[in-house]
């Protein structure tokens, strides 16, 4: 039985299953933190021998990984980890063939496999048929990818799109971009569109003069645990939380915008990513408008569709479906 080693490395959590191609479950699943290990050939160890023990004689034929970071060759680099992940070394250590992609290229891979049930569409029109996807996606980073048809197969091209320059569209951006440069020097939009850069938003507009929210509380519990769940999680009774992610889906749309733009992706934007599928009310309510306004071009983005990618694994079938092609 052919047998994929699928994986989903990113700046958090890596996520390994075993597939056996045409079976809609994985045969064995696991995630794992990041940070808890020194290197992926770490986390393969662990995640082997767990598997072998759940499944006697069952042992993967072929690897496919997508990592978030830039891939030059066969190796790739975590951006927002201190991993570097060797194709070529991982094959000679596991026996097998294997590919290492960048996470983006493995969901854009994964993107002809999603049904209707795996979608959330947030407007838009029909997609054209044979046209270019695009795919954005914020999480511990922000993700770009691009899928372009040819013939009637789809190649998927990575992107490093998400450390793209941020561009302010009105004033409180334009504050927004001082005080992260103030910060950070060099302000790109994953410093606004992922878990830290929800952080990052909170923090701007707490400093904006004008609101009496007492923000002791907020500023306990972040202490603790991660900032964006603390942000997410309080969007209901804190007017800050909920202006910071208002801002957040407002900028996420703007950028999404600019990418169909760049690669004129009339076959739909989807949107990808951990943030989006827990925020879909959000989304809704903030993002198309942000989307569509672009001037002289609003009337074709009114047209493209978009959708939010609710697949629960959805980098590991795409990482699959590479490794088999």
């Amino acid at each position: 039985m052919d047998v994929i080693l699928a994986g989903d490395i990113g700046g958090t959590n890596t996520r390994l299953a075993l597939l056996a191609p045409g079976q809609g479950r994985p045969l064995f699943l696991r995630e794992y933190p990041s940070r808890a290990h020194d290197s992926l050939e770490a986390v393969l160890a662990v995640f082997l021998a767990e598997a072998g023990a759940a499944h006697p004689g069952v042992s993967p034929t072929r690897a496919g990984l997508g990592v978030a970071g830039p891939v030059t060759g066969r190796v790739a680099t975590v951006t927002n980890l201190p991993w570097r992940v060797d194709g070529e070394a991982l094959a000679a250590k596991l026996g097998i063939p294997t590919q290492v992609m960048n996470d983006f290229s493995a969901l854009a891979w994964a993107v002809p496999e999603l049904t209707a049930g795996d979608l959330t569409p947030l407007g838009g029109g029909t997609p054209r048929a044979g046209a270019v996807k695009a795919l954005i996606g914020p999480g511990t980073g922000l993700g770009m990818g691009v899928l372009v048809p040819e013939g009637p197969r789809w190649r998927a091209l990575p992107s490093e799109g998400g450390h793209a320059d941020f561009a302010p569209r009105n004033a409180q951006e334009a504050r927004l971009l001082e005080f992260l440069r103030a910060r950070h020097g060099r302000v790109s939009w994953e410093r606004v569109l992922s878990g830290r850069g929800l952080a990052n938003l909170f923090d701007f507009l707490a400093s904006e003069p004008g609101h009496q929210e007492n923000l002791t509380p907020l500023r306990q519990a972040m202490a603790g645990e991660d900032p964006a769940a603390v942000i997410t999680r309080h969007a209901g009774d804190s007017p800050l939380c909920a202006a910071a992610l208002e801002l957040f889906c407002s900028l996420l749309g703007a950028a999404a915008g600019n990418l169909a733009l760049t690669v004129l992706a009339e076959g739909g934007v989807y949107v990808g990513g951990g943030i989006p599928p827990r925020i879909l009310p959000h989304l809704q309510a903030g993002f198309r408008q942000a989307f569509e306004a672009k001037g002289r071009f609003q009337g074709l983005l009114k047209e493209i569709p978009v959708y939010v990618i609710t697949h629960p694994h959805p980098g590991l079938l795409g990482a699959a479906k590479a490794a088999l092609a």
